[in-house]
């Protein structure tokens, strides 16, 4: 023992810390052997530190090659530990001493980044947002921030370097803080616009969407009177003034999501909350992950849930996790025991529910080791600590108040015994700290001044507020709002698990379900999602919303971002038989009709030409005004009309082809109805062929599943096994590669095409609906600059259909 607390000691450990290492049997070894494989007795502070951190982090199944990492930490090729975090990632599914170069750039060794460079990339960042600057101030630090930290440039350089020298910038450009940027006075400028600019403004564009802002989600209702930091009584007058000098009276909020699924839409408004309260309110928001059950937590939903979080356009300003709290939550468990407030209880579940009143709810008693000596429980929490118990044989509990008529009151588990790897730290624990114990005061630690919440929660408030009385530390103020509801859906984690073990859906981001990651599959902006939940506003209602709503959003949105294309899902052959063999033009299309921003496109048109089916009747009537025979019907684009002459069939009786006239200039009047068209042109890539259109439906046919009165099957009979429509053979025009080789040229493009983030290539199938790229295209780069399809494969997702006119005919 003596002789691994020596060695801990020179990696710059305390000697209580190492003292505490060298006695935990899980770490001990992994950290002895780390500081073997380096050759090495003697270490920096930073070097030994990067070293303990990798020992803490590391296992067999998930770092294979930790003792390579070690030697590279001594050599200073690992520096920080962003670069350790990076190796552990690259390590997990290579073998560095094999592919040493692209361990290297994966890791960034040997990148220095200077002290001008930092500067010159920080005022390039705010030299872009200076617009917003100069009108928002303050109130916009967060998307600047957010875009500083996102600069590739800077990803290995001096995080402390960089925000020193983004304040000093930020100070420079906007001086000290004003009475311009409190929250009231921008509420009352925004207030009180020039009338002459604002009528010029709606005249200028009459109809363009309008989305909800962040500053109208807060302005009315209980949200827009909560306290002022500070506000909040505590147990001890000297906790509030060490919490405001802490945050300088700063509004400081949290989302604290557990890394064990996708996020899903509900989600996207508690981001909105928690984020938009800071922001509107000039303070900034955290992201930390409560990760207090490693059975049930992954790194795979840990790196969905920042990247969903950015997704949405919010950036953290710190990225915590409660396990960065674990040494801390402990020492307030002892002190807790150690105060009487606090027990080692052996009861089975059976037994605690009977303590509850059982399922009767019937008289609530004490547990029989609830005035057990505070001794005996130090002691046998300690046994807990050292693995001496089986899973389910002891936990802590809290001494708050069985009689009380708030179940969470009712002596609530702090502690349990878990034998499982934890994601960041490994198995140096076997003892986990519940939510109840853990979300307050990971709060109070990050003093935290809204402590925002759904209200499924409001019962929590009472033990929230007990347990950080009890240690005596700062106590936030928890405030609960109204959770987001949506019909024809189903948010539980269980049921979607269940939903794709049974094979009703391919994946959790399968383009049906309602997580943030499916969504964004099928193609939905992120603008449209922060539009739905803002314009539903912050209240403590829990109404179940109308999934038309948000549909809504998504369609106007999409009316402004995505262009405009021709698109066949059914395509039927139609041959012009006036015009020769060889006949080809040039015909202009614009990208957005109205919409000069959008540019243009150039396709072909050809003697033979494709329409969808859906355009083309045979039998004719008054209010169907599309192609039929002897009928003529105008093609977009072109001035001429084209009339159905002749259909020719296949030998099973089906439509074959049609035989249409190219009517001459003028020879008849305005045709009622242009439909859409791609010419047969393979010179030029037409049409462009879609390996798949898949057509997504709501997953259920009932507004609630759940509702056993509706659905007495059960909600999985509820089921819609027609949700999913897979069409092959349908093409577009060739507009479409047009636009995703100009996307692929954009700055913006290129980064998330690197990465296969292809729902961003959305378009409006004109007449059909709009659609975006699914993550199972194939986009060759080489097809991009040539325009044919070569070895891509084309898969389009229908993210939402179009608003139909009731008074056009349907095919």
């Amino acid at each position: 023992m003596a002789e691994l607390i020596s060695k801990f000691e020179a990696l710059g450990l305390s000697a209580d810390k190492a003292k505490e290492a060298a006695a935990n049997k899980k770490l001990a070894p992994t950290l002895d052997s780390l500081i073997t494989s380096t050759g090495q007795t003697e270490f920096t502070k930073p070097t030994g530190m990067l070293i303990y951190t990798l020992a803490t982090t590391a296992t067999k199944d998930k770092t294979p090659h930790a003792d390579y990492i070690a030697r590279a930490i001594v050599a200073g090729r690992i520096a920080s530990t962003e670069q350790l975090g990076a190796a552990t990632k690259f390590c997990a599914k290579n073998d560095p001493s094999a592919e040493e170069t692209a361990f290297d750039e994966s890791c960034g060794v040997g990148v220095v980044v200077s002290d001008e460079e930092i500067a010159a990339s920080v005022q390039g960042a705010i030299d872009s947002f200076k617009e917003s600057l100069t009108k928002e101030r303050y109130r916009a630090l967060g998307k600047v921030l957010g875009a500083v930290k996102k600069l590739p440039e800077l990803r290995w350089a001096d995080s402390g370097k960089v925000k020193a020298e983004y304040d000093a910038q930020i100070l420079a450009l906007l001086g000290p803080k004003d009475e311009r940027d409190t929250p009231a006075a921008a509420k009352a400028a925004a207030a009180s616009p020039a009338p002459k600019a604002a009528a010029a403004a709606n005249a200028a564009e009459p109809n363009k969407w309008k989305p909800a802002s962040l500053e109208n989600m807060f302005a009315s209702g209980d949200i827009s009177r909560l306290h002022k930091p500070g506000e909040n009584p505590q147990i001890k007058p000297e906790l509030t003034k060490e919490h405001l000098a802490a945050t300088k009276g700063s509004v400081i909020t949290r989302f604290p999501p557990e890394p064990n699924g996708f996020l899903h839409i509900g989600h996207a408004k508690a981001i909105n909350v928690n984020f938009g309260y800071a922001k509107t309110h000039g303070g900034i928001c955290n992201l930390r992950y409560d990760d207090t059950n490693p059975e049930a937590e992954e790194q795979e939903y840990v790196d969905s849930i920042l990247e969903t979080i950015r997704w949405l356009g919010f950036e953290p300003h710190n990225i915590f996790y409660s396990s960065d709290y674990f040494h801390q939550l402990f020492d307030l468990a002892v002190k807790l025991t150690e105060k009487g407030l606090a027990y080692v209880c052996h009861c089975t579940g059976d037994e605690l529910e009977a303590q509850r009143g059982g399922k009767e709810r019937g008289p609530r008693y004490a547990c029989k080791h609830r005035d057990r000596p505070v001794s005996e429980s130090l002691a046998e929490f300690q046994k807990m600590k050292e693995g001496r118990y089986a899973s389910g044989e002891a936990i802590l509990r809290m001494k708050m108040d069985i009689q009380s008529d708030n179940t969470m009151m009712w002596d609530t588990v702090a502690y349990r015994i878990l034998y499982a790897s934890h994601h960041r730290t490994g198995t140096e624990w076997c003892i986990y700290p519940t939510y109840d114990f853990t979300h307050c005061l990971c709060d109070s630690f990050e003093n935290i001044t809204h402590s925002m919440c759904t209200k499924e929660f409001f019962m929590s408030r009472e033990s929230y507020y007990w347990l950080c009385d009890a240690v005596e530390v700062y106590k936030p103020v928890q405030w609960e709002y109204g959770r987001l509801n949506v019909t024809k859906t189903l948010l539980s984690k269980r049921k979607l698990l269940e939903l794709r073990d049974k094979g009703f859906v391919r994946a959790l981001d399968d383009p049906r379900l309602f997580t943030l990651p499916a969504l964004r599959r099928r193609g939905v902006p992120a603008l449209a999602i922060n539009a739905f939940v803002r314009e539903l506003g912050v209240t403590t209602a829990d109404p179940v919303i109308d999934v038309v709503r948000l549909d809504n959003h998504i369609r106007d949105c999409l009316g402004e971002i995505a262009p405009r294309i021709m698109a066949a899902t059914h395509p039927l052959r139609v041959v012009l038989e006036n015009l020769p063999e060889d006949h080809f033009e040039e015909i202009e299309m614009s990208y957005k009709p109205n919409d000069d921003s959008f540019g243009t496109y150039t396709v072909p048109f050809t003697r033979v030409l494709y329409i969808d089916s859906s355009d083309f009747r045979e039998v004719d009537s008054a209010d169907y005004y599309r192609l039929a025979p002897n009928k003529s019907v105008g093609l977009q684009g072109i001035s001429r009309a084209i009339t159905c002459t002749k259909v020719l069939r296949n030998a099973d009786g089906s439509i074959a082809e049609l035989v249409c006239r190219f009517e001459p200039d003028g020879a008849q009047a305005k045709p009622k109805t242009f439909i859409q068209w791609i010419a047969d042109c393979p010179k030029l890539g037409s049409p462009v062929r879609l390996d798949e259109v898949r057509v997504y439906n709501p997953l259920f046919k009932h507004d609630n599943p759940k509702d056993s009165s509706e659905v007495p099957g059960g909600w999985l009979s509820d089921v819609n096994q027609d949700s999913l429509v897979v069409v092959k053979g349908a093409i577009a025009d060739v507009g479409l590669w047009d636009w995703i080789k100009r996307y692929a040229a954009t700055e913006a493009g290129r980064k998330e095409l690197a990465q296969h983030n292809v729902e961003n290539v959305r378009f409006q199938f004109k007449r059909v609906g709009y659609f975006a790229l699914d993550k199972d295209t194939v986009l060759a780069p080489a097809d991009i600059e040539s325009g044919q399809i070569g070895s891509s494969k084309l898969i389009m997702n229908r993210i939402v259909t179009l608003k139909e006119d009731p008074k056009k005919g349907s095919a």
